[in-house]
């Protein structure tokens, strides 16, 4: 096999590295919280159809970067570009999922996943037209009527997925979508989202503390590192596709699985028995 090190690019060289033109810069960003500095100097470029994952250990700002791109949290330096305009609030075409799937209970699916598409104004017709479609592309056709508390857990996230779909955005924000589901159902969505990604490519920057998750779904590997964190590598991941069980037991896969781990092991012993 081939030494992972090899395999890193030369960040300067990212977007030329890149399917397609780059369609998020991110240059020096830098964020703190009064004197608690939580990332530094982040430089990344995500192309236009290329999913990317960020792992690192706990506290390293995972979350805190992916709202800062899409415009909930200011920055303290630098800057997110996407499609060549500055970010300083959330803007049209950019959606996030959330862990915490974020239903309204009072809501039908049908409804919650026409809340985005009410709020931007769109079209009671266009409405009708576009949301049984989304229900239908995440799996959960026969269940428009139905509410939160009567779906499971791996229901209610794709409801959330198909709200984020319905407004038909060039980026995708995912902060750790799968981890409030049970190991099986998050098997199962994985490859849900793999599937609907295929049919409606994007940019889609996936947060996750799962290492083996990160590899499955990303086409890049961003590995955080540091107290403040920034960028420790990118991994050009470089699986065979389509992606299914079988990449699991890939070869590819174990290598660039241990890698992760064994770059993150002590750093993520350290976060565990921290007090914040």
């Amino acid at each position: 096999m081939n030494d992972i090190s090899e395999q890193l690019p030369d960040q300067d060289a990212e977007a030329a590295a890149e399917p397609g033109q780059a369609r998020i810069e991110i240059t020096g960003l830098g964020k703190s919280y009064g004197s608690l500095q939580v990332f530094k100097d982040i430089n990344l470029n995500f192309g236009e159809r290329e999913i990317v994952t960020i792992v690192g250990p706990s506290g390293c700002g995972k979350t805190t970067l992916l709202r800062c791109i899409d415009g909930l949290l200011p920055v303290n330096e630098g800057a997110v570009q996407i499609d060549g305009d500055e970010i300083a609030q959330p803007r049209e075409g950019v959606a996030m999922v959330f862990q915490h799937f974020g239903l309204f209970p009072w809501k039908t699916v049908e409804q919650n996943v026409a809340y985005g598409l009410k709020l931007a104004g769109v079209s009671k017709s266009e409405i009708q037209k576009k949301v049984p479609e989304y229900i239908t592309l995440v799996g959960l056709g026969g269940f428009e009527t139905s509410y939160p508390y009567e779906l499971s857990g791996g229901m209610q996230q794709r409801c959330g997925l198909a709200r984020a779909l319905a407004t038909e955005p060039h980026v995708l924000l995912m902060d750790e979508p799968f981890a409030a589901v049970d190991a099986q159902t998050r098997e199962i969505l994985q490859f849900e989202l793999l599937r609907i990604w295929a049919l409606r490519p994007m940019t889609m920057v996936f947060v996750t503390h799962s290492i083996e998750e990160a590899v499955l779904m990303g086409d890049r590997v961003v590995v955080l590192k540091g107290r403040p964190s920034s960028v420790f590598e990118i991994i050009e991941v470089n699986l065979p596709g389509p992606r299914d069980r079988s990449t699991l037991g890939h070869p590819r896969f174990a290598e660039i699985r241990e890698h992760v781990w064994s770059t993150l092991m002590d750093e993520a012993r350290a976060a565990e028995f921290e007090v914040n």
